[in-house]
C-alpha cells in the first residue's frame, strides 16, 4: 500500500516554510534552472533544515536516515508540478526514498553534495593545460561521502541551463539540473546509486532560452552503436596489461633506423564473420596472426573513435575518446592492442583533430554558440567534406584534443597516431576560393593556431609517451614537418610521402611502351627523399572512389598486371622510406575497396594471387633482415643510383647501404622485354647473390633470372671499376646482396 501524499492546498502553498516563488518553480518545471543548488537539497533556516526535491511524476518522497532504517520526514508536495519539501530535523546525512507509480528508489540527494571539481583543476582547464582532462570532464563512476554513483561534468560556458538525462531519470530534462562552475564554464552533478552501462546525454538551454537537441557527451568513454547516439557510462579501463616487454623495446622498434612495415586496415571491411563485422576479441584472434605472418611490423587502423556515418570510414568522429561500439566495448580494444603486442606488432590509429561532422547530437554549436568550432564560416567550415573545423586557437579546445590523443596512447597503449589531413589544418585557404578564407593576423595563408597546436601535441606526446610516434598525412611541401619543434619544425616523427606515391603510381599505370617518356616519375622522389623522415604510403585513398584496386591500376593482361604489381612492391620495399600498404593489395584484390563488404579472400585459392602473398612475405623478411634496406633510411649515404638515365630500356638500378652491412643492389626492368647481359657497375668486386627475384615461379613469374647470382668482372661501368652482367626479367625487380666470402675475387 502506497503512503499517503502530503499535499498543501494550492492557495496556501506559499505559506509552507519550504515553498518557492512561482518563477523559481517555473524554471525547475521548464528545465531552465541555472542554479538548482540554490533551490533544491538541504538549506539551513531558523526553523530548521529545509530539504527540497523536484520529482515530477512522483507519488511521494520521504527522507530516511543514512541507514535506511527510519523515516525522519515526509516531504510535502508544495507544488503540483513536482516540488516536494519539508523540514528535516538534525544535520546528519539523509537519503531520499522516492515513490514512483511503478517502483520506489532510495538514494542520496544529488543536491546535498558540495562542489565536486577542484578549483585548481578548473583553473588548469581554463588555461588549456590540464594534464589529465579525462579525470575532470565526462561521466565517471566514483564514490562521494560513502555514496557510489556517477559524476557528470561538461563544458558549456554559454548555456543558460544544463541537465543530465538518461535511462535513470526517464530522459526527463527536469529531473537532474546541473550546477555551473562559473570559473571554467563547466557544469557538474553527482547522481548517486547509478553506474556503468547507463545511457545518457545532456539537455542544454542556450543563452537565448532555446532548448537544443540532446547532446552526447564530448568526453564519453563509450557510446551507443550507430545509428543510436547516446553516450554510455563506462567503467574505468580494467585490463591487466601483459605487454611490458613490448613497451620497454618500443622506442627502438619505431626508431629512424628500424624497419617499419605497416599494414593499413579498415577493420569493418577486413573480414566478416557470419556476415557481420568482427568484434575486438575476434579481431584480436585473427588480425595479429595474419599481419605478423606476412612480416609486417605494425597494423594501422583507420579511425576507430565513434563516428555516426559509416561511409566516412571513421574520418568524421564525434566521440574522440570512445572506441567505436561497432566492435564492442573499450576493454575489448585494450585486449586487441595487447594481442598485437604479443604478436610483435605495433598499433597505430588514425586520429582526426582537424574537423568533425555537424550532426545535431554532437559538438556543433554545443551550448548554442560556436564552442568547439569557429563562428566565421571562412574559418569554421571545411568545403571538401562539409564538416566543421575545430577552433585550435581556443585553449579549452586544444586541451580537449590533446587529452584525446593521450587517451589512445597512455590508456590503450597505442604506439602511434597517424594525424589525418594535416595539410588542411596548416593552410587557411586549403580548398577555398579567393575571398572564401580569412587570412591570419599577418595577412598570410598559414594557420598559425594549427601550427602551434600540432607542435604542442607532438611535444607533449614525446614527453609523456616515450617511444610513441606521430605520423603526418601532409601532402604539400611544408618545410620541417618532421623537424624537431626546438628547431622550428612541427615535431612529427614521420610524414607520408604523397609525392612519391603519386608519381610512381602514375608511372606504373602507363603502358610500358610509354614509360620511357616519363622516366623522371620514378626518379624524382630521390630529389627530396631526405627532406623529411618519410613513410611510403599506398593507402586506402588510392583504391577507392574510382581510383581502382592497386592490381587493377596496372596495365596489360592479368599476367602483366600481376608482374607490374610485383615489381612495384619490390620498388617500394627497397626504396628509402618506411612502408604502408592498404589491406587487400597483399594478395592482389581486384575489385575496388568498399567499406560495405569484406575483402575478396577467395582469391587466396588462386595460385597467381597466392604468389603475391609469398612475395610480400619475402619482401618484409628481406627488409627486416637486411640492415642495408632500413638502417640508413633517413641518411643520403644509404642510397646510390647506379642506373638512373636508361630511359630507352626503362631500367633503374640502385644500391642500398649501411655501415657494417652488406650492400644491396636493386635492378628494375619496367618493360615486358627481358634484358640479357645488362651491365651494371658496382663499387665492390665479388659474387653478388640474387636474394629475391619478382619473376620467380613461386611468385607467379616466368622464372627468368641469374641462377643464384653473378660474379663481378673487371669492366668499368657507371663510374665503377667493376661491373655485373645480369639478366633482367620482364616487368620485374631483382635484388642482389654482396657475398663477403668472395669479395675481391
Amino acid at each position: 500500500m502506497s503512503p499517503a501524499i502530503h499535499r498543501q492546498p494550492v492557495e496556501g502553498a506559499r505559506a509552507h516554510p519550504a515553498a518557492l516563488d512561482a518563477a523559481a518553480v517555473d524554471a525547475l518545471a521548464q528545465a531552465r534552472c541555472g542554479d538548482p543548488f540554490a533551490l533544491l537539497g538541504p538549506h539551513p533556516t531558523p526553523q530548521g533544515r529545509i530539504v527540497r526535491a523536484f520529482m515530477p511524476g512522483a507519488r511521494a518522497v520521504e527522507a530516511l536516515d543514512a541507514t535506511e532504517a527510519r523515516t525522519i520526514a515526509t516531504l510535502d508536495l508544495v507544488d503540483e508540478r513536482g516540488l516536494f519539501a519539508a523540514i528535516v530535523p538534525g544535520d546528519a546525512p539523509y537519503l531520499l526514498r522516492t515513490i514512483w507509480p511503478d517502483a520506489a528508489f532510495i538514494a542520496e540527494d544529488p543536491y546535498s553534495f558540495w562542489e565536486l571539481l577542484p578549483e585548481e583543476d578548473l583553473a588548469l582547464f581554463s588555461a588549456g593545460c590540464h594534464p589529465k582532462l579525462t579525470d575532470l570532464l565526462g561521466a565517471r563512476e566514483t564514490w562521494i561521502a560513502d555514496a557510489p554513483g556517477v559524476r557528470f561534468s561538461v563544458w558549456a560556458p554559454n548555456a543558460r541551463a544544463v541537465s543530465v538525462v538518461g535511462d535513470f531519470n526517464g530522459w526527463d530534462r527536469r529531473r537532474h539540473p546541473m550546477r555551473l562552475r562559473h570559473r571554467a564554464g563547466v557544469w557538474e552533478l553527482f547522481v548517486p546509486r547509478i553506474g556503468a552501462g547507463e545511457r545518457y546525454k545532456f539537455a542544454i538551454v542556450d543563452a537565448h532560452g532555446n532548448e537544443l537537441p540532446l547532446k552526447a557527451d564530448p568526453m564519453a568513454f563509450r557510446a551507443e552503436a550507430p545509428p543510436e547516439t547516446a553516450s554510455i557510462v563506462a567503467p574505468a579501463l580494467d585490463h591487466a596489461w601483459r605487454d611490458a616487454g613490448w613497451m620497454a623495446t618500443r622506442a627502438s622498434r619505431q626508431a629512424k633506423d628500424a624497419p617499419i612495415s605497416i599494414y593499413e586496415v579498415h577493420l569493418g571491411s577486413w573480414l566478416h564473420k557470419n556476415g557481420a563485422e568482427l568484434d575486438w576479441d575476434e579481431a584480436a584472434r585473427r588480425l595479429p596472426v595474419y599481419a605478423s605472418a606476412l612480416g609486417f611490423t605494425h597494423v594501422e587502423l583507420l579511425p576507430i573513435a565513434e563516428h555516426p556515418f559509416r561511409g566516412s570510414w571513421g574520418y568524421q568522429p564525434l566521440s574522440p575518446f570512445a572506441p567505436t561500439a561497432r566492435h564492442g566495448e573499450p576493454q575489448g580494444f585494450a585486449r586487441f592492442v595487447d594481442a598485437c603486442h604479443a604478436a610483435g606488432l605495433g598499433v597505430i590509429v588514425d586520429w582526426v583533430p582537424g574537423h568533425f561532422p555537424n550532426d545535431a547530437h554532437g559538438l556543433v554549436r554545443f551550448d548554442g554558440s560556436a564552442l568547439y568550432e569557429h563562428e566565421d564560416p571562412r574559418e569554421g567550415l571545411h568545403p571538401d567534406w562539409d564538416t566543421v573545423l575545430y577552433n585550435l586557437g581556443r585553449r579549452e579546445v586544444r586541451n580537449f584534443l590533446i587529452a584525446s590523443a593521450l587517451r589512445w596512447l597512455e590508456e590503450f597503449h597505442v604506439d602511434g597516431l597517424r594525424v589525418d589531413a594535416v595539410a588542411s589544418m596548416l593552410y587557411r585557404d586549403y580548398s577555398r576560393a579567393d575571398g572564401a578564407w580569412k587570412p591570419n593576423e599577418y595577412g598570410g595563408r598559414e594557420n598559425l593556431e594549427a601550427i602551434d597546436f600540432l607542435r604542442a601535441v607532438n611535444s607533449i606526446v614525446a614527453s609523456r609517451c616515450p617511444g610513441a610516434i606521430t605520423i603526418a598525412e601532409e601532402s604539400t611541401a611544408w618545410p620541417g614537418v618532421t623537424a624537431r619543434v626546438e628547431e622550428g619544425g612541427l615535431g612529427f616523427t614521420y610524414k607520408w610521402n604523397m609525392g612519391w606515391m603519386n608519381d610512381t603510381l602514375r608511372y606504373m599505370a602507363r603502358d610500358p611502351v610509354h614509360r620511357q617518356y616519363h622516366h623522371d616519375e620514378m626518379t624524382f622522389g630521390m630529389m627530396y627523399a631526405y627532406a623529411e623522415h618519410f613513410v611510403l604510403p599506398v593507402s586506402h585513398d588510392e583504391v577507392v572512389h574510382g581510383k581502382r584496386a592497386l592490381l587493377d591500376k596496372m596495365p596489360g593482361d592479368d599476367w602483366r598486371k600481376r608482374a607490374n604489381l610485383r615489381a612495384y612492391l619490390a620498388l617500394m620495399w627497397t626504396h628509402p622510406g618506411r612502408k604502408l600498404l592498404f589491406m587487400g593489395a597483399e594478395f592482389g584484390q581486384q575489385r575496388e575497396w568498399s567499406h560495405d563488404r569484406q575483402l575478396d579472400w577467395h582469391l587466396f585459392d588462386d595460385p597467381a594471387h597466392a604468389g603475391l602473398v609469398t612475395l610480400l612475405r619475402d619482401l618484409n623478411s628481406a627488409y627486416r633482415d637486411e640492415p642495408a634496406l632500413h638502417v640508413a633510411d633517413s641518411r643520403p649515404e644509404g642510397f646510390e643510383w647506379l642506373v638512373v638515365d636508361d630511359r630507352d630500356n626503362s631500367v633503374f638500378a640502385y644500391l642500398r647501404k649501411a655501415d657494417g652491412a652488406r650492400p644491396i643492389l636493386v635492378a628494375l626492368n619496367m618493360t615486358p622485354e627481358p634484358r640479357s647481359f645488362y651491365r651494371i657497375g658496382v663499387p665492390h668486386a665479388g659474387f653478388w647473390q640474387e636474394i629475391l627475384n619478382t619473376d620467380a615461379a613461386c611468385y607467379g613469374g616466368t622464372n627468368t633470372g641469374n641462377l643464384g647470382g653473378a660474379q663481378t668482372r673487371d669492366a668499368p661501368a657507371h663510374g665503377h671499376a667493376q661491373s655485373l652482367e645480369l639478366v633482367l626479367p620482364p616487368l620485374s625487380a631483382i635484388v642482389l646482396r654482396l657475398d663477403h666470402a668472395t669479395e675481391g675475387a
